[in-house]
């Protein structure tokens, strides 16, 4: 059984700084595309930042050059860095892997619990 589990988050100023984890545990061949979301209060989930097992990123137009997504591909984890934060930054912040267990076999799509990002005030 894979696990992802986020650390990271909490409340920040605007124009403040943060970084999220998500690391997965479990028996795990390889990991492809590593993923964050997010959704804000009341809204849809929205996908923020992408990055590929070749290290290719794509960020969501609201979030560019303001947050860096990297990845630890010996330790199974992804982070967020989240620089020059706004308000509308606020949402409770989901990883999402698509994790090989076996070789030859399909990824399967693994989520974090979340954790709440507040940028206030």
């Amino acid at each position: 059984q894979v696990q992802l589990v986020e650390s990271g988050g909490g409340l920040v100023q605007p124009g403040g700084s943060m970084r999220l984890s998500c690391a997965a545990s479990g028996s795990i061949f390889t990991i492809n595309t590593m993923n964050w979301y997010r959704q804000p209060p009341g809204k849809q989930r929205e996908l923020v930042a992408t990055i590929t097992s070749g290290g290719t990123t794509n960020y969501a137009d609201s979030v560019k050059g303001r947050f860096t997504i990297s990845r630890d591909n010996a330790k199974n984890t992804a982070y967020l860095q989240m620089n020059a934060m706004k308000p509308e930054d606020t949402a409770i912040y989901y990883c999402n892997f698509r994790v090989i267990l076996v070789a030859g076999t399909l990824s399967r799509n693994y989520w974090g619990q979340g954790t709440q990002v507040t940028v206030s005030s």
